[in-house]
């Protein structure tokens, strides 16, 4: 199928690459911590059009939207149009831009923005503000349902909405029993409120009620780690792309502290106390489980976050072996993540691929990392302006 033939937004996810981006982020605010620094509004930090704008002149087609859900996260889980408004707001900033949207719904009833930051409480944030009560409320997960039932009746005719991605990183295992083999997960608490798997298809179910046509995206827990996606219930839905976050080796990726990891080189890659080769065939390898996955299941697959720190030895050298190999699979991509000019934010880096290998320097530099990306962002070709909808 060419480009010219793509009708279907459901063309966009299979039969080759043709979707390549990066997440934009943003939360709700608390004034009492963030001091201003995540702007005005209840949701922050602020894009522009400029911003996207930006990334789009850069090459990317596929914008995917890490956004607060629309529903409250606290009873009665009733519609914040505020959280409504602003992803109103993006998407008309994205459309404007020329560019396709995944809406990814990080929070929502039962669910704050701090899960993300589980075990940091107490330097910047109180432990009060963890909200992981979606994994043991069964009236929080019903929102959650009809939170996604009202989202997909409301954004179903956007042309630019190409899917909704049910629930950034699922992670009970780690928030509710710290368990991180998916063996012994499973074996536990399989079919109960901890388990994802019991939770996602209801959601389908009633946006498929609304909706049956805009693309669905689920990842699976431990953070949509790729160990974990062996392991997610393959539904009787064929528009469904099943996901997953790729940060692996998380040594290299975030560089942890008091860790020197080079690409390529030698890291205790299966924890068991000695070190391997960690390079392009490691890489392969690991990505075989994803492959792996989709041959027997024959569904279709996409990573819609993965990345480095800028600063990582050989991140372009990394960065472009991994998304060789994303290409070779045929699959879609988005880049963690694409962060707006917004002043107070600009130290706030790590992942800005813009701003060059140097931690000092908080502005956009010409950089080998930024080149290869823009690179592949430049195989793009197909845009809402010259796809044909149904």
């Amino acid at each position: 199928m060419t480009y010219g033939e793509m009708s279907d937004e459901f063309a966009l996810w299979v039969g080759g690459t043709h979707l390549r981006g990066a997440n934009i982020w943003q939360r709700r605010v608390y004034p009492d911590i963030d001091y201003g620094v995540l702007g005005p509004g209840p949701i922050g930090p602020p894009f522009t059009q400029d911003d996207l704008m930006r990334m789009a002149g850069l090459g990317a087609n596929y914008v995917n939207i890490s956004h607060p859900g629309l529903f409250t996260e606290e009873p009665p889980f009733t519609l914040d149009e505020s959280v409504r408004d602003n992803l109103d707001h993006l998407l008309e900033m994205i459309a404007e831009a020329d560019m396709f949207a995944v809406i990814s719904f990080r929070t929502g009833p039962g669910r704050s923005e701090f899960t993300f930051y589980f075990g940091d409480d107490g330097d910047w944030f109180d432990a009060s503000m963890y909200n992981d009560t979606v994994w043991e409320n069964p009236a929080a997960q019903d929102a959650w349902v009809e939170m996604w039932r009202y989202t997909a009746e409301y954004y179903r005719d956007n042309p630019i909405v190409v899917g909704y991605d049910l629930m950034v990183e699922p992670n009970s295992n780690e928030v509710m029993v710290d368990i991180w083999d998916q063996d012994q997960f499973y074996s536990l608490y399989g079919g109960t409120l901890y388990d994802w798997n019991q939770l996602y298809p209801r959601i389908i179910e009633a946006i498929r009620e609304v909706d049956p046509e805009t693309p669905i995206l689920v990842g699976g827990m431990g953070y949509s780690g790729l160990e974990w996606l062996p392991y997610m219930r393959v539904v009787d839905d064929p528009r469904v792309v099943y996901t997953f976050h790729q940060y692996e080796p998380i040594r290299y990726t975030h560089q942890m502290p008091g860790d020197d990891v080079t690409y390529p080189g030698t890291l205790d890659l299966d924890w068991d106390g000695e070190p391997e080769v960690f390079d392009r065939q490691w890489l392969d390898g690991f990505l075989s489980i994803a492959r792996n996955f989709t041959a027997l299941h024959g569904v279709p697959i996409a990573v819609n976050e993965f990345g480095v720190v800028r600063w990582a030895p050989n991140a372009p050298d990394f960065m472009r072996d991994e998304m060789e190999l994303f290409e070779e699979m045929g699959i879609n991509y988005a880049f963690w993540e694409f962060a707006p000019a917004w002043e107070p934010m600009q130290d706030n880096d790590a992942f800005d691929f813009l701003h060059g290998p140097d931690p000092d320097n908080h502005e956009n530099v010409d950089n080998e990392l930024a080149q290869v990306v823009m690179e592949f962002w430049g195989r793009n070709t197909i845009r809402p302006s010259n796809f044909g909808r149904r």
